[in-house]
């Protein structure tokens, strides 16, 4: 389906839901993000704001998004870092789910509290909000080691069978734009030396457990009151470090990445004990999420992110592959 065509009828299917809540009179939904997700901003007389997210269909279960808001109000209530509340629907479930013409299937969706604040400046010197970063991953990744999860927790994956694995989360990089076979050369030596990496690293669970999945800073809104995390959608069962590798999400070539990665380790330490045989580690992980990312947008063209992100994105993944393949030593 074109995107114009979808993104209308998933406008009508916000607009209709809104009566699911408790929402004003005259209230509106209007797009502002559409990725995984598709985000609208409600906004209603007498200054109510609040935040909708429609889910992409099958990809959560309506049980995974309920461990997403478990874990998000443990980590507030625990005051471990300040997250976003949600909205109970009319039927007393705060996961909706909603039907509309042109669409086959139904859609799961939560309505947020609007949270206040600004993401960090990326345009200048990001070495501070790196190590904020690096703080609140830890202060997360401490939490989940003795956080009991409620019963049948069910999240996403994200580990080498996610990524490289016969049904991929996010589809196979082979299949997205611009693999050329002399970039698929390289990319298939740098799979089988992420694959034979991580099996190495292991997956005990100090070091392997529940991650945001997408700690960048777009994610943390900050206003004078503090700084918030938000957007858990992609959290799951991955390695801690992968934060990080997610914190660098489409800028990995970036000339700043070692002095970003060096402020996000320092606020990490600050807070959690990171081993010399992790810190080590951490551009596998690297390699791990931009293998992932190149599958995504090769999953995901129809939408305008992936369209722009798409001209040469395969190329420079098998120049960073080919550049930490040399560095480690590997054939």
């Amino acid at each position: 389906m074109p995107l114009e065509e979808l993104l209308g009828h998933l406008q009508n299917l916000a607009q209709q839901s809104l009566s699911l809540w408790d929402v004003p009179d005259g209230a509106t939904a209007r797009l502002i993000n559409v990725s995984e997700n598709a985000t609208y901003l409600v906004e209603a007389p007498g200054d109510y704001k609040s935040i909708l997210r429609v889910h992409r269909e099958n990809y959560h279960t309506h049980r995974a998004i309920e461990c997403e808001l478990a874990w998000l109000e443990a980590l507030d209530a625990e005051r471990v870092v300040t997250t976003p509340g949600y909205y109970i629907g009319k039927n007393g479930d705060p996961i909706q789910t909603g039907r509309v013409d042109g669409l086959a299937d139904p859609r799961f969706m939560v309505l947020f509290h609007f949270v206040e604040g600004d993401a960090p400046d990326e345009s200048g010197d990001m070495t501070g909000g790196y190590e904020e970063l690096g703080a609140i991953a830890a202060r997360c990744h401490d939490h989940v080691l003795h956080w009991q999860k409620p019963d049948d927790f069910q999240r996403l994956t994200w580990d080498e069978t996610a990524v490289f694995g016969p049904d991929p989360t996010w589809g196979d990089w082979r299949d997205a734009p611009e693999v050329t076979p002399e970039v698929a050369e390289v990319l298939e030596k740098v799979e089988q030396t992420v694959r034979a990496r991580l099996t190495a690293f292991g997956k005990a669970p100090e070091q392997f457990n529940l991650i945001h999945a997408d700690m960048r800073l777009a994610n943390l809104l900050e206003d004078d009151t503090g700084t918030r995390l938000i957007d858990f959608d992609d959290c799951g069962w991955g390695w801690f470090l992968y934060d990080f590798a997610a914190a660098i999400s489409f800028i990995e070539d970036d000339p700043r990445i070692p002095a970003l990665k060096e402020a996000w380790v320092r606020g990490y330490k600050s807070v959690r004990a990171m081993s010399a045989a992790e810190e080590a580690e951490i551009n596998t992980f690297v390699m791990l999420r931009r293998m992932a990312l190149l599958a995504w947008i090769g999953s995901h063209i129809e939408a305008p992110e992936p369209q722009e992100l798409a001209p040469g994105f395969a190329a420079t993944t098998a120049r960073l592959g080919q550049a930490w393949m040399d560095r480690i030593g590997s054939t």
